[in-house]
């Protein structure tokens, strides 16, 4: 079977225009080889496309009257094909990644329904989904994958921490930044680092690799801003994992079904009781201990199974 090439465009501003080599470090294969495959972002002529998180463009509105007296022009409808790179219906792959937020949901449906009509596989962590599946995995641990695949647990130097950010524009964010000021005024023993938290909840900094912020502890808080359905799990499980930490996890069932029983903790509410479990957990590093071949196993499935790469080149396989 000959080498497929996928390209892939995104509505994340991080990746638009999208950089070649969006995800060659989630293979231990150069140029972002991964089985019968190739990612490559911003291939001219790819045989598949990644719809990643992929927003369409509402329809051009329609001039009121008012416009047409003062002789404004109606806008030309917007020409979606020319963005996707002569790459047949069939082969376009559409994979919305962010949970079904209440604030959202009128936008992922107008999402799902133009997708239909240009993808022939549409998929999300949301009931409502043409295919309801899981994410697969992507990280945000920048160490090579053979360093990953390989590497034993490294020394710990720290009890616990917890990257995130102090985005609230949804109920669910406001929640977690509720959450946090809620251990901040109880001083609990934790690093935070992240991006845009107000001056209250005294963060280290921002982490340019998660790693950094994860590995010298034994414990990492991971805290999804959804919790509500079987589908959703996202990076903050797996960077915790890859890290060789012991997350608390506080997200749906869905990581029950894809990681081995033990590899991670389940913080119980996002309030008091919560805070005294974390309390109480982080008082010894004897969870870590004894989780470690649990963690071991959990960060092998994450890099061979879960892996976006294996999902795409499984995928591929089903066409000649």
């Amino acid at each position: 079977m000959s080498q497929k090439v996928v390209g892939m465009i995104s509505s994340y501003a991080g990746l638009n225009p999208s950089p070649i080599d969006w995800l060659w470090h989630q293979s231990p294969y150069p140029f972002g080889n991964w089985g019968n495959i190739q990612i490559k972002a911003d291939a001219i002529a790819p045989d598949f496309l990644l719809f990643y998180q992929f927003d369409f463009p509402k329809p051009p509105t329609k001039l009121s009257w008012r416009d047409r007296l003062k002789g404004k022009k109606p806008q030309p409808p917007i020409d979606l094909e020319a963005q996707f790179r002569e790459v047949l219906r069939d082969r376009r792959i559409y994979l919305l990644r962010e949970p079904p937020l209440a604030e959202v949901i009128k936008r992922n449906q107008r999402n799902y329904e133009q997708a239909k009509h240009h993808c022939a596989y549409v998929s999300a962590p949301d009931d409502d989904a043409p295919i309801p599946e899981y994410m697969p995995a992507i990280w945000y641990v920048h160490n090579s994958f053979r360093e990953l695949n390989e590497m034993p647990a490294p020394p710990k130097a720290k009890t616990c921490s917890w990257i995130t950010s102090g985005i609230n524009r949804t109920e669910n964010h406001r929640k977690r930044l509720d959450f946090l000021k809620l251990l901040r005024s109880h001083e609990l023993d934790f690093d935070l680092f992240g991006r845009d938290l107000p001056d209250w909840a005294t963060a280290t900094g921002k982490i340019g690799n998660k790693w950094n912020g994860m590995a010298p502890y034994y414990y990492n808080l991971a805290i999804e801003n959804y919790a509500d359905n079987d589908w959703y799990v996202s990076e903050k499980l797996w960077d915790s994992l890859l890290s060789w930490c012991l997350p608390i996890y506080y997200g749906g069932s869905a990581a029950d079904k894809l990681l081995p029983p033990g590899s991670f903790l389940r913080l119980p509410s996002l309030d008091e009781k919560g805070m005294q479990y974390i309390q109480e957990v982080t008082a010894t590093p004897d969870a870590w201990y004894e989780a470690q071949p649990a963690i071991a196993e959990a960060r092998q499935i994450i890099l061979h199974k879960l892996n976006l790469l294996n999902w795409l080149s499984d995928y591929t396989k089903t066409f000649s």
